[in-house]
């Protein structure tokens, strides 16, 4: 079986959009599946990983185009290598406002017809069972869309976030016309697609509402979270946080009750230490300086993966954040099952009865609080610290070997050949 793969995220693409379908892609083979990627072809990425280019597989077909983005233009984007201020990209202002409703559904959108174009000759001319999108960017459905029309080739839509619900969109002030015209071409898609496949509970029963087969497979962990494990924890109580974080995530109960232990407890103020590793919101700096902590915290930046997993390896604990929105309770977050494998106790905040809280009991990883709980919060906190104190802060999480990239893939495997069955 052969299936072209449609991405906006891939090598040297950093950041946690790119891991999902390079994963598979890295395991399909073994599973009777010969991958085809389609890509973008020298693009200016917001975080890049030149180290991820080694994982891709060297006996498969990568087919790249160029793309042109109006946000190269509109939002000052220098043509550097790492780009700053991405958790910063949705700031409510005029040109969030000019890419909310005059680019539906997203920027890329200017690349739909001329791969269309391109990939038509490639089927023309190519055996292909099934057409596979991942998105956001949402346009990649689009161009998946188009071509199963024209084709008549199964079709595989794969949501890593919703689309009109996306969290951020709010900050976008769309007007009626684009938020109408947004989820006419999510229906259409979710509609039109053999099959629909996401990554959590809470997204299949949203997206069940109109699409008629809705599968799960979550993300999951690889095995370079195996076999880079450090011997040396901080010697600090660390709290480390790997990833972007937007200000939709921001921590305010969490930054008040560590603001509050600081001044009840000067041992903790001295032995606390705060670790950001990504790209950090102006609104949660802000909130950390409004609550004295900034001689706590440690603004690390962007890193590559395999760093990220050290950073994950040595904390003492790590943090989880879940955005405050509307329907929190289907994120489930990527870093969640790289954090599993580090062995380390997880602190998340967000809804106690979703997705993310289902895996952390089961895995018996940690403790999620519910956003504003301030008091648990400050239980948790003081109960890790103390078993931090006596040198015994640990967890043996259990059931993750499903969530192993791998067995993943396989799940994949069996549904793409069941839409042909």
């Amino acid at each position: 079986m052969k299936v072209l793969i449609i991405t906006y995220y891939w090598p040297p693409a950093g950041g946690s959009g790119v891991q999902r379908w390079l994963k598979f892609v890295k395991y399909l083979q073994e599973f009777g599946i010969e991958p085809v990627v389609y890509t973008v072809d020298n693009i200016n990425y917001p975080k890049e990983d030149n180290t991820l280019i080694n994982e891709v597989p060297k006996n498969i077909e990568v087919l790249k185009q160029p793309i042109w983005e109006p946000t190269d233009v509109l939002f000052w984007k220098k043509k550097t290598t790492q780009k700053s201020g991405i958790s910063n990209a949705s700031n409510g202002g005029v040109l969030s406002f000019i890419r909310g409703n005059f680019f539906i559904p997203d920027p890329k959108v200017f690349w739909v017809n001329s791969s269309v174009k391109y990939l038509q000759k490639y089927l023309d001319s190519n055996n292909i069972d099934t057409i596979i999108s991942t998105g956001p960017p949402h346009s990649m459905h689009l161009i998946a869309q188009k071509l199963h029309q024209k084709n008549n080739i199964k079709w595989l839509a794969d949501f890593r976030d919703p689309w009109s619900d996306l969290y951020y969109n709010k900050d976008f002030k769309q007007l009626s016309f684009a938020k109408n015209r947004n989820k006419r071409l999510e229906e259409k898609v979710l509609k039109n697609a053999d099959c629909i496949l996401t990554v959590s509970n809470a997204l299949k029963t949203e997206f069940a509402k109109k699409a008629s087969r809705v599968e799960v497979i979550t993300n999951g962990f690889d095995d370079e979270v195996l076999t880079n494990s450090t011997s040396f924890l901080d010697s600090e109580f660390s709290i480390s946080y790997i990833g972007l974080l937007p200000k939709q995530s921001n921590p305010k109960v969490l930054f008040k009750v560590l603001k509050d232990l600081c001044l009840q407890n000067l041992d903790f103020k001295n032995d606390l230490k705060l670790n950001f590793i990504g790209d950090i919101s102006d609104e949660v700096k802000e909130e950390i300086s409004k609550n004295n902590l900034t001689e706590n915290s440690n603004f690390i930046g962007y890193v590559t993966h395999k760093k990220a997993i050290a950073y994950q390896q040595k904390a003492q604990v790590l943090l989880l954040l879940i955005p405050n929105v509307e329907k929190s309770k289907g994120i489930l977050t990527g870093k969640l099952f790289e954090y599993l494998t580090a062995k380390r106790p997880i602190l998340a905040i967000g809804p106690e009865d979703g997705d993310l809280s289902e895996i952390v009991k089961e895995t018996n990883a940690g403790v999620v609080v519910d956003f504003d709980n301030g008091e648990k919060v400050s239980l948790e906190i003081l109960k890790l610290y103390r078993q931090y104190k006596k040198g015994s802060l640990h967890v043996n999480s259990k059931n993750i070997e499903k969530f192993h990239r791998k067995a993943l893939t396989k799940e994949l495997a069996l549904l793409l050949k069941s839409l042909h069955s």
